[in-house]
């Protein structure tokens, strides 16, 4: 018979936690509670997890003026890190109609980074041809890239788009899926990155370094706005009449409003005119994932990898993360 403390031994898991905003310093891991299973919710033991640019927003908790919704004011209200995975189901609530234990799944969920999480809608079939580590660098990215052509770009096969940031986590699925959706595609990226862009299905690749994207004699019906930096005085100077500017990022500016002051002044720049820009948040639903997954098991679209951690390197893996040069995703296997 099972002995009182080996059912409590069953009962904790690992997982990386924090106490307080700040450097990657502050990262532990600890055993905690596995997470309870719900009526609507499925048990994930996690194989593996990828680092967003919002996990490194959560850690340092920047900018300031996003702290409430991150949570906190002054310190997190959640310990948790961590948005993507992939795993294992080990079980399933009650009124959860499609997935059994033993299915090999992929989703977002907070807290993923750690070895069980309870996910809800947000979780679905992997793809089968990726492996685990592949297949955790999609959920945040890839939906977010999808999200911003199809239903912000509104990309109509043969328009062109610019995808200013091609070579980094969201920047690697916008290209491939823009391709998918029939459009001309043009990556901007760092020299290093130029050949990956253009691997990738890029039909024009701009080195940041050698030309401006802005200055080109060309027009684009959909510009997607990863690595931010440009005006909106800039950025029209290459937009069709009707062209869309879709905002995912910035750079990070001040630790008040990081890149919320460069999504406010493309805002409010594009008020006059035909063009119009818009800022969203991506969020993840089964549907979308189905979407991706078939993108991928198709052959149109491949996670782009740049490194793999162990769950005990996770302090590394935000390092990199900070530099603001990583290429495509950072995983973690757990």
């Amino acid at each position: 018979m099972a002995s009182a403390a080996d059912e409590q031994r069953v009962r904790m898991m690992r997982a990386v936690v924090r106490d307080r905003y700040g450097s990657p310093d502050v990262l532990e891991i600890r055993k905690v509670p596995k997470p309870e299973l719900t009526d609507d919710g499925v048990l994930v033991r996690v194989r593996a997890t990828s680092l967003n640019r919002s996990d490194w927003y959560s850690l340092v908790g920047a900018p300031y003026i996003a702290r409430p919704r991150m949570g906190g004011l002054r310190k997190p209200k959640t310990e948790f890190l961590g948005g993507d995975f992939a795993g294992v189901v080990e079980a399933v609530g009650k009124s959860v109609p499609d997935l059994r234990p033993g299915d090999e799944v992929f989703g977002g969920r907070r807290g993923a980074f750690a070895e069980y999480v309870v996910a809800h809608e947000a979780v679905a079939r992997k793809p089968a041809n990726l492996a685990f580590e592949e297949a955790a660098a999609i959920p945040v990215a890839g939906i977010t890239a999808l999200q911003a052509i199809r239903d912000h770009g509104k990309l109509e096969p043969g328009q062109k788009v610019l995808v200013n940031g091609a070579s980094g986590g969201v920047g690697t699925f916008a290209v491939q899926i823009a391709k998918a959706f029939g459009g001309e595609v043009t990556g901007v990226c760092s020299p290093r990155n130029v050949d990956l862009v253009r691997s990738l299905g890029a039909d024009e690749v701009v080195d940041y370094t050698v030309e401006d994207f802005t200055r080109r004699n060309e027009r684009y019906d959909v510009l997607l706005d990863v690595a931010g930096g440009k005006s909106w005085s800039a950025c029209r100077r290459v937009l069709a009449e009707d062209a869309r500017v879709v905002i995912i990022g910035g750079p990070l500016g001040s630790h008040l409003l990081g890149p919320l002051a460069h999504i406010a002044r493309i805002r409010l720049g594009s008020l006059r005119g035909g063009q119009r820009a818009g800022f969203f948040l991506a969020k993840l639903g089964q549907a979308d994932l189905a979407v991706v997954r078939e993108l991928v098991e198709g052959g149109k679209v491949t996670p782009v990898v740049e490194k793999r951690y162990e769950l005990s390197e996770i302090a590394d893996a935000f390092r990199h993360l900070g530099e603001g040069h990583a290429r495509g995703k950072l995983v973690v296997t757990i």
